[in-house]
């Protein structure tokens, strides 16, 4: 199938379900006050447009910020722990033990230490996205074939030539697959601060919405989370496909 007929398959079907939710709510089979019709939503979005746009480049900003630290913090751990055997056995049970707690438990310790702003997003953001990018870097380097490194330590490459040459370019699609995964759990964390936390941005929009039995308007704002959300994870899946022609 070419690219081109798959595309117009995908908007054909958006576009059919799409006229089934609105031909659903006209012939009263949904309830408008809990699903309103697609003609509802978009008028709503015209009303909150400017808001929730400014709203949401907010929250983007932070979680880009926690995202940037994550991956950062991520893959130098990732490639340290998964490198060096020893500290690999002691803390790889540490890390999956933390990743599978969830957050939301230091949520309010986060609150309280660092009060309401941007830092206890940016933080919630940072332990979201860490633990996913760190564990699968650090598998992706353990399972990197040793007869390259064998090679290229008896042809006397150094521990930077060796990273550089070899195990980076044979962990990169763990390194893309951990940050493809980083910023979902980024924003997710921020929007969850937003929203439980009072704190400005968009998940405290969607909260401000809800409370107040907004559908149209909160299916709208939705709607501008998830297209931000695909967007990205999109243009990390071109980024990927670009870095493994380059690998």
């Amino acid at each position: 199938m070419t690219p081109t007929r798959r595309r117009l398959i995908q908007a054909g079907s958006l576009a059919l379900l799409a006229l089934a939710w609105e031909g659903g709510v006209r012939a009263g089979w949904l309830d408008p006050l809990f699903v309103p019709a697609p003609s509802a939503v978009a008028r709503a979005l015209g009303a909150i447009g400017p808001e929730a746009f400014r709203l949401l480049g907010e929250t983007l900003g932070k979680a880009l910020l926690a995202y940037a630290l994550s991956v950062t913090l991520g893959v130098g751990a990732g490639l340290l722990i998964g490198a060096v055997r020893d500290l690999h056995d002691v803390l790889n049970p540490f890390l999956v033990a933390l990743y599978a707690i969830p957050k939301i438990l230091v949520l309010p310790w986060i609150l309280l230490i660092f009060g309401l702003g941007v830092t206890p997003a940016v933080v919630y953001g940072v332990l979201q996205g860490f633990f996913p990018v760190c564990l699968l870097v650090a598998g992706g380097v353990r399972d990197i074939e040793r007869q390259p490194l064998v090679v290229a330590r008896s042809m006397g490459a150094t521990p930077w030539q060796l990273y550089r040459k070899v195990i980076f370019p044979a962990v990169l699609p763990a390194v893309l697959a951990g940050m493809r995964l980083g910023i979902v759990f980024c924003l997710l964390g921020v929007l969850v601060v937003e929203m439980f936390g009072g704190i400005r941005g968009m998940g405290f929009l969607l909260t401000t919405l809800a409370n107040a039995f907004k559908a149209a308007e909160l299916f709208a704002a939705t709607a501008l989370v998830s297209v931000l959300s695909v967007a990205v994870v999109l243009a990390l899946e071109s980024l990927n496909r670009r870095l493994s022609r380059w690998r």
